[in-house]
């Protein structure tokens, strides 16, 4: 059997990236499976079609995870669709780096709605469903920015720490209804976003990383893969650092 055999996931800003490398690998063990992005473009229905041709059912929703109006009215239409919801994963994030004294407010909002209060829309829309459930997993995509800081990401390292902070909290909220939570640290993962950096940077980079590579999105959703079956029945709470060394 599968690992994640019989189970919905949901997985918000899964389009690309890190989000559609999770959303393929749980549907590889055998997961249905539910994503949100801002729109649903060619990229997303290519995903969808990449998600259903390993045999799972898949849709893919348009939805601004940042607003919880949408978030509460998708969250509806995906229980209407699937009947359940077993897994939720808060990967929605953008980056809108600069040093603090240049930072503007609008780069702050953004980056703090879309990456962390998208995070409390979904968890608060998941929570009624999976407390009636009597279980779940919900991991949030987290950073090891939000554990260490990081100069010229101020908004980024704050909303990636109120992401560990908001699992850590709900693992206590509602353990005893048998809903885990968890974080997952990425470090540098070669993603569209950090491909476009120059090659000088990208060595600069692996210095600093023991295992002298940078990750892959198939890293990250191993680890999420783990947090979201039962192999991980028994660990919630935790941010588990998928970083190859670097935030030691």
């Amino acid at each position: 059997m599968k690992l994640l055999e019989g189970k919905v996931a949901v997985i918000t800003g899964a389009a690309r990236g890190i989000g559609k490398a999770i959303a393929l690998k749980f549907a590889s063990e055998g997961a249905q499976i539910a994503f949100t992005d801002l729109t649903i473009d060619e990229k997303g229905l290519e995903t969808e079609k990449e998600i259903a041709a390993l045999g799972v059912k898949a849709k893919g929703y348009a939805s601004n995870a940042a607003n919880f109006e949408e978030a509460h009215a998708v969250v509806a239409e995906i229980v209407k669709d699937f009947g359940r919801i077993d897994i939720l994963v808060n990967n929605a994030g953008i980056t809108r780096d600069g040093l603090m004294i240049r930072m503007t407010e609008q780069q702050w909002d953004m980056v703090i709605n879309v990456n962390l209060k998208s995070a409390f829309n979904f968890v608060h829309a998941i929570t009624p469903v999976m407390m009636k459930q009597k279980g779940g997993s919900i991991i949030n995509m987290a950073s090891v920015v939000g554990v260490s800081g990081n100069a010229g990401q101020a908004n980024y390292s704050a909303s990636k720490a109120g992401m560990i902070g908001l699992a850590k909290s709900i693992a206590k909220e509602l353990g005893s209804r048998g809903v885990r939570a968890n974080a997952i640290a990425p470090g540098f993962i070669i993603t569209d976003m950090t491909a476009a950096l120059s090659d000088e940077v990208k060595v600069e980079w692996a210095k600093q990383i023991p295992l002298r590579r940078g990750g892959t999105p198939e890293d990250v959703a191993n680890v999420a893969t783990f947090l979201a079956s039962d192999l991980s029945s028994y660990v919630t709470g935790q941010v588990i650092h998928c970083c190859g060394g670097m935030n030691m």
